[in-house]
Parts: C-alpha cells; sequence; structure tokens
C-alpha cells in the first residue's frame, strides 16, 4: 500500500507572452491548477490541470476551491488504487474534469515511481520521439503569416490555425497563410465550435485543396449529426475536440460515424485514467487519435507526451502550449529540439516545480 497522507493545492499561474484568442474567447494568463500527493513512504506525485472554462466550465477559483474536499476523500487510500481513488473522486463530484486530470496524474505520478519506471513504460509503451505542430490564434491575416513564416522558418512539420468566424476572414486567413508559405506544410484548422453548418461547409469546401489535413471543432459540441454530414460532404477530414471528453462521447463519436480523428486531452478527460479508455474505443473502432492541449506547463504536457508515447493509436501531436508561457518553472520533463519532444527516462512523469516559484503562489494543505 502507498498511503496518501498530505495534499498540496496550488493555484498554477503562469504568465503568457501574449493573449491567446480563439473563437470562444481570449485568455491573459495560464490559471491552472497543481496538485501535489505526499505518501507515507516519502514519495510525491505531480499533477496538473488547466481549466480553459469556455471550454470545460470550470475555473482555477471553482477548481482550487472543489480541491479541499477531494483531498480530503484521498487522505489514508492507497495511491497504487487509482480507479478507486478516481471513483470517489466522481461519486462525490460529478463533472469537474479538469481538476480531477490533475488528482489522476499525480496518482500515476507516484504509481510510475513506486514501480521505479517512467510513465510511458508504466502504461506498456516504449519511448518515442514526438514532433508537435504549433498553433497560430486568432489574429489578422497579416500577423497569422508573419507567425506562420516564423514557424517554416524553424522548421515546423505542420501549422494549426485557429478559425470560427465567418466566411470571409477565415477563408482569407486560410489563403494568406498557403499563399506565404507554399504547398507543402500542412495546414490544421481549428474553429473551436465557431460555425454552423451551412458556414462550415462553404468553408471547407472552399479550401479542401489548399493541404488541409484536418478542420478540428467545426460546429457545436453536440452537433453530432452535422459533424457526420460534413464528413461525407467536403473531403477535409473531420476531428472531434470539444465533442469529446470521456468514453461515452467516443462511443456515441463512433456509433454515429462522426469524426475521422479524436482530440484526447487530459484535462478535458479527467486525466489518463480515462484517456486509456477513449483510446482503446478508438482504435477498436479504426479512429487515429490526436493528443492535444490546453495551457498546461511542461508538467502536464510531459505526462500527455508519456501517454501518447505509449499508445501507438496516437498519430498526431499538438503540445505546444509552453511556447506560449513567459515562464517555464518546471524542473525536468520534456525537451524540445525544435519542434521534436524527448521523453524524460526518470521514474514517474521526470518533473519537479521550482521551489521558489511555488513559494509565490497560493496554496493550502489537507493532510491526516
Amino acid at each position: 500500500m502507498l498511503r496518501i497522507t498530505r495534499i498540496d493545492v496550488f493555484k498554477y499561474n503562469i504568465p503568457l507572452k501574449a493573449p491567446i484568442a480563439i473563437s470562444l474567447g481570449t485568455i491573459e494568463n495560464a490559471r491552472n491548477l497543481l496538485i501535489c500527493l505526499h505518501t507515507a513512504d516519502g514519495l510525491v506525485g505531480w499533477g496538473e490541470g488547466s481549466p480553459f472554462w469556455m471550454i470545460v466550465g470550470e475555473t482555477q477559483d471553482m477548481g482550487y476551491a472543489a480541491a479541499r474536499d477531494l483531498a480530503t476523500l484521498l487522505i489514508g487510500q492507497n495511491a497504487l488504487d487509482i480507479e478507486g481513488c478516481m471513483q470517489r473522486l466522481h461519486n462525490y463530484l460529478p463533472g469537474n474534469p479538469t481538476l480531477k486530470s490533475a488528482f489522476d496524474m499525480a496518482l500515476y505520478d507516484l504509481a510510475a515511481k513506486a514501480a521505479g519506471m517512467p510513465l510511458y513504460a508504466f502504461l506498456g509503451g516504449a519511448k518515442q520521439t514526438l514532433v508537435t505542430d504549433e498553433t497560430i490564434y486568432l489574429n489578422t491575416p497579416e500577423r497569422m503569416v508573419e507567425d506562420a513564416q516564423r514557424i517554416k522558418a524553424q522548421g515546423g512539420i505542420a501549422i494549426k490555425v485557429k478559425l470560427g468566424t465567418n466566411k470571409r476572414d477565415d477563408i482569407r486567413r486560410v489563403e494568406a497563410i498557403r499563399n506565404a508559405i507554399g504547398d507543402e506544410i500542412p495546414i490544421r484548422t481549428d474553429a473551436n465550435q465557431g460555425w454552423d453548418y451551412v458556414t462550415a461547409a462553404h468553408i471547407l469546401r472552399t479550401i479542401e485543396d489548399w493541404n488541409i489535413e484536418y478542420c478540428e471543432q467545426p460546429v457545436k459540441r453536440p452537433n453530432y449529426a452535422d459533424l457526420k454530414r460534413l464528413r461525407q460532404q467536403t473531403r477535409v477530414p473531420i476531428m472531434a475536440d470539444e465533442s469529446l471528453f470521456n468514453q461515452r462521447d467516443a462511443l456515441r463519436l463512433v456509433q454515429e460515424d462522426a469524426a475521422d480523428y479524436f482530440n484526447i486531452k487530459l484535462s478535458k478527460s479527467e486525466g489518463i485514467f480515462n484517456a486509456l479508455k477513449i483510446n482503446a474505443i478508438a482504435e477498436a473502432a479504426g479512429v487515429p487519435c490526436m493528443i492535444g492541449c490546453m495551457s498546461e506547463s511542461r508538467l502536464a504536457i510531459t505526462a500527455s507526451a508519456h501517454f501518447a508515447s505509449a499508445r501507438r493509436n496516437v498519430v498526431l501531436y499538438d503540445l505546444d502550449a509552453p511556447f506560449e508561457h513567459a515562464a517555464d518553472p518546471v524542473l525536468g520533463g520534456v525537451q524540445y529540439n525544435g519542434y521534436a519532444i524527448d521523453l524524460p527516462d526518470t521514474p514517474g512523469i521526470g518533473t519537479d516545480v521550482d521551489e521558489a516559484y511555488l513559494q509565490k503562489l497560493e496554496s493550502y494543505t489537507v493532510q491526516d
């Protein structure tokens, strides 16, 4: 048994280099949550969640308050019983996937450390080099072209372009980027639910010959039928993101034949335990997956990279959140070589957080 004796909860604030704008709204800073589990054996497990409120319906303040009750439920529990621990949290408080993902991540960190294995190996996988794309956020076509040219000059293998405003402006954005960088680098589009079906169909038919790798979440989250129609009536592959929170969503998307790809995000799926279920359903149905992110630091990005490395059905990687951050308080973890991501081989997730940075954060402790 690996008994949990103390849990630290932090408001994990990280400044951004510039505001991030998508069709759903704009964030000025990464306002994340950090969970640290301590055990009687002296092991420590770290977990991070990034509550992108316009997607997950959670804020940092909501998670920070709720974490006290959830932490109380885990004191004295066996950290190796990940399913049992997560079921306790779910039975007490439905929803709140981002907060739960931070607890889930810390539990997996502890379990892999107890086994003396890096997380990718603990999950039954092998170490792979992953290559991420980089995202261009909503702006004028001219500014987005500048970012695209920079990414190409830096050796980017794919450019993810945020859209979701209106037909004229979104087509202009994609056209300007494609004209500026040439035809070779694929463009990955993401509307973040910003279009209705008619707008989405018009835009996708217009851009479908411009080397568009996929379109992510073109319509509102519940509109599974429209996702299917867009698959049938345009040549741009459709990726489900906001329509996919958990394994039940994954099953419905498969049953309705509504997506070519799934975007798995740990902050959206309640963490690794559910992400494994989502990927298993996708793999059984022949649907490849992407590992995505919100605005996590390298701590949660490292956990996401471990998950992706351990599952061969995860074939696309969108793990560029740390590029946006003006501070990096994480010790260890993944290292970026351009857009290539190298995983650590140390036990667990392989990350720690700078103690001086932690001292500046608002926090509390729950313990025996």
